[in-house]
């Protein structure tokens, strides 16, 4: 293939992201695995995310807990002990040794920064029905106080932890996730765009590197639903990268880019299943099918390093 970006598809062209220069629009979604055993990251966790790297690529973590109170899932990894510390300094030293770039995604604000351990940067995890989304959807918020009643006071917290993380490390190395149009945990919200809205153009004011989306089409965990609502109004408003997420293709993602929906596409499933995702969808290579029942196990290998590279591939694309 070409060199030139002419011939490129949209998906493998450079995008520069403030001062991080990517090779490809192509990003690792972060995803919970549940490989981190007593809340410790494991070595095989360094070969997962290596496996997942690429010079100039964006990865994003799992979600990391900063305290013992932030725990969703049982083996997910935390960032609050000098243990856990210590044990993802090989897990980022292993991306950076293969020219990636990562992010470490937090459920909330705590005392300690992933930046200070050699992450590139922090997204903050204001979706899904966790914690700060649920300051943010009036189906779960019904305070009375200055962190509820109004759209503005139920987005008072969670702009209080992007302040906090800004305040620490630096905006130019903060993103956060939002899913206004998500039903996860059945936090819903009565007018998403309006706080898609709120929040994109509030996130502004902070000046912060990135805002990640969910489209709304993924209402629910793993379900498409049929929707003309857009992330075009948030795209718009938002001044820095934009990050789109949700059930992807890779047609709908060099779409979205040749279309300016966004500046970056990021994937979960379909980076699961191929580490070497960028460089199958550079080539329209077969993909390998994703297996549904292995997401979660606490198995080291089966299901989290063990999905095979194009060249070692011969499983059909569906």
């Amino acid at each position: 293939m070409s060199s030139s970006n002419e011939d490129k598809i949209p998906l493998i062209t450079p995008y520069k992201m403030g001062n991080f220069h990517l090779s490809h629009r192509v990003v690792l979604a972060p995803m919970t695995r549940q490989r981190s055993y007593g809340n410790v990251p494991q070595p095989h966790a360094a070969l997962y995310y290596s496996q997942r790297a690429t010079k100039g690529g964006l990865l994003i973590t799992e979600a990391t807990e900063v305290s013992d109170t932030a725990q969703g899932f049982p083996d997910t990894p935390g960032i609050w002990t000098k243990e856990q510390v210590e044990a993802w300094k090989p897990i980022v030293d292993a991306v950076h040794a293969k020219g990636g770039i990562f992010f470490c995604q937090i459920w909330h604000v705590g005392r300690v920064y992933s930046s200070n351990y050699g992450f590139d940067g922090v997204e903050i995890h204001g979706a899904h029905g966790y914690l700060l989304e649920q300051f943010l959807k009036n189906h779960d918020n019904d305070r009375t106080d200055i962190y509820g009643s109004t759209l503005e006071n139920r987005c008072r917290f969670p702009l209080e932890v992007v302040e906090a993380v800004v305040n620490e490390i630096g905006a130019d190395r903060v993103g956060m996730r939002l899913s206004p149009f998500s039903n996860y945990m059945e936090s819903g919200y009565s007018n998403p765009e309006a706080l898609g809205l709120y929040m994109a153009e509030s996130l502004n004011k902070y000046g912060i590197l990135y805002c990640h989306m969910i489209e709304p089409k993924m209402k629910l965990l793993g379900e498409k639903f049929e929707t003309l609502q857009s992330l075009l109004p948030m795209r718009k408003a938002f001044k820095g990268t934009f990050i789109v997420v949700g059930g992807y293709t890779r047609e709908d993602g060099n779409k979205a880019i040749a279309d300016d929906y966004a500046d970056l596409v990021a994937y979960g499933r379909w980076f699961l299943a191929n580490p070497d995702l960028p460089k199958r969808f550079e080539l329209d290579a077969p993909l390998n099918n994703y297996n549904k029942e292995t997401f979660y196990l606490s198995d080291p290998v089966r299901g989290y390093v063990d999905y095979p590279f194009l060249e070692s591939s011969t499983v059909v694309s569906t």
